[in-house]
């Protein structure tokens, strides 16, 4: 008899552990998402640095080149979902020409603010 009793408790107790993994798992759903989320704002941010090194090189290149279209270059080298929140500002100094990009960081999670991504070029100027 005390078999009987002892399989019936183990029987009781596998039923009513058997919904505690799904449970386990769905705890763990929010935190890999965040993981995911955090992951995916990283590669956009670095992309953002990326295109504000390609913008600053392209504006430097076009304006020591052509004088004054120098910020229409810089914006028409990056993508264009990133290119309106783009600010360029192109200085010539006796042969050079400096140009600084600052591009926004677009976020994932609207809580979050990030700072521009800041780069400069420095080109020589071109016989004109």
């Amino acid at each position: 008899m005390r078999t009987h009793i002892s399989s019936r408790r183990h029987a009781a107790r596998g039923r009513r552990d058997r919904g505690q993994t799904a449970i386990e798992y769905l705890g763990w759903i929010p935190i890999l998402l965040l993981i995911a989320l955090a992951a995916i704002q990283l590669g956009i941010a670095v992309y953002a640095v990326q295109q504000a090194g390609t913008a600053a090189r392209a504006a430097a290149r076009t304006e020591s080149i052509d004088n004054g279209s120098g910020v229409r270059g810089g914006k028409a080298a990056m993508s264009d979902w990133l290119a309106d929140g783009t600010d360029i500002d192109v200085d010539s100094a006796g042969d050079e020409v400096t140009a600084t990009a600052y591009v926004e960081i677009p976020s994932l999670i609207p809580v979050f603010d990030f700072d521009r991504a800041t780069r400069s070029a420095t080109m020589p100027v071109t016989d004109r």
